[in-house]
């Protein structure tokens, strides 16, 4: 996507909006203050009559941009087909431009270090090892198994030689975070797809997506879009996957309009080749329950209905998805860094069926590493009060293929 910089472009796409307020039930925003400016059409109204001359410059629209969680929930309830996420993106980037919103310096740090991968997973080494000691660093920070050492994309080159799958062949993106803080995410990711006979490529030249600078409105998407554009389109693949919904709808974006390959979904790819090939899988621990949660930017940004069936009956598990799935759980990129307050409310209505919940273990199961990190923190910081799982779906697919 290029952004408009002509102001009459920017005000085509802001007088789309007709105000029905459809978008009003679904915004978490409004649903937590029960205020208009909180809402995409009370946004977009500050937005426009700013761009028309005839509002100046407002604290308060700034304050406003900033509460929006930009989960993307009133796009596919929008009647008028307003790119509610574009006109989003635009303005972060103005009011930073303009310095009216100023990210932490920590946050802007935090970016710069995305843009540089290997630098960061370097840096990232000892909060490996925290999460695979179990040390409670952070709220977001749940227990995990990441390789202490070597990168996916060696990972699957192994995989490829001990597996040797014939089928379909993907190139991976493996995500900055992902890779030099969730790393065990990436090669469950690489085991699986192997295991369903298809062979993973890791472009070795690939960067970050670009989604936390879009969530800061800081400089530099356009350099790390360039440079995925380059290493994604540099073999012959049959699908781009992602195993985080925010970076495949940042690398979907990116791809856009090119000549490649379309980005997908890890799991809705592997719906299609478990149809095709249904996996051998026998029902374990009967007494687990799977509650499934899915990520806003994978129904509402990447527009996939649901996570397939067939994926999640091969986990094996008893599973159903969790009371309003399809609602935003607060984590929205960085928001609940900058915005902890509303990002814990929000949790809190998603997260309260989890006190009462049958099984033993209770396994809130997603499908997105920022999301497992705010579904994570209601159980560190108390918000739920019986002992839960979080788990990526890909990993109880990695269990049950063992």
């Amino acid at each position: 996507m290029t952004l408009p910089t002509e102001p009459a472009e920017q005000r085509d796409l802001l007088t789309r909006c007709v105000h029905c307020g459809l978008c009003l039930e679904v915004c978490p925003t409004y649903q937590i203050s029960g205020e208009e400016n909180n809402s995409p059409r009370g946004r977009l109204r500050l937005w426009r009559e700013e761009a028309e001359g005839r509002l100046p410059r407002d604290e308060w629209t700034a304050k406003y941009t900033a509460e929006c969680v930009g989960c993307l929930a009133c796009e596919p309830a929008c009647p008028a087909n307003v790119p509610y996420g574009e006109i989003l993106e635009i303005t972060r980037h103005q009011h930073v431009e303009q310095g009216r919103a100023n990210p932490p310096v920590w946050l802007r740090f935090a970016a710069a270090l995305a843009a540089r991968p290997k630098l960061f997973s370097w840096l990232a080494t000892p909060v490996r090892a925290l999460r695979r000691w179990g040390v409670p660093a952070h709220r977001f920070l749940f227990r995990g198994n990441p390789p202490m050492w070597g990168s996916t994309a060696a990972y699957a080159q192994w995989c490829m030689e001990k597996y040797q799958p014939t089928g379909p062949t993907v190139a991976l993106l493996t995500g900055c975070l992902m890779e030099a803080v969730f790393r065990e995410l990436n090669f469950a990711t690489v085991r699986v797809l192997a295991k369903s006979n298809v062979r993973v490529v890791v472009p070795a030249s690939q960067g970050c997506c670009g989604a936390m600078h879009e969530h800061l409105g800081v400089a530099g998407v356009e350099t790390l879009r360039s440079r995925n554009r380059s290493a994604f389109n540099s073999g012959q693949f049959d699908a781009i996957v992602a195993n985080s919904s925010g970076c495949g709808l940042a690398l979907g974006k990116t791809m856009r309009g090119e000549a490649g390959p379309p980005v997908r979904d890890v799991l809705e790819f592997l719906g299609e080749q478990f149809t095709r090939q249904p996996p051998k899988w026998e029902k374990r621990s009967p007494s687990a329950r799977v509650y499934v949660d899915l990520p806003c930017h994978l129904v509402h940004g990447q527009r996939v209905a649901e996570i397939p069936r067939a994926v999640l009956d091969a986990t094996g598990l008893s599973w159903e998805y969790a009371p309003m799935a399809r609602d935003c759980c607060g984590s929205g990129g960085v928001y609940n860094l900058q915005r902890p307050l509303s990002a814990r409310e929000i949790l809190a209505r998603k997260a309260e069926f989890l006190n009462d919940a049958a099984g033993d273990p209770v396994i809130l199961a997603t499908s997105n590493h920022v999301c497992l990190m705010q579904w994570y923190s209601a159980r560190s910081t108390g918000l739920v009060r019986k002992p839960f799982e979080t788990k990526h779906v890909i990993q109880l697919l990695d269990e049950a293929l063992a």
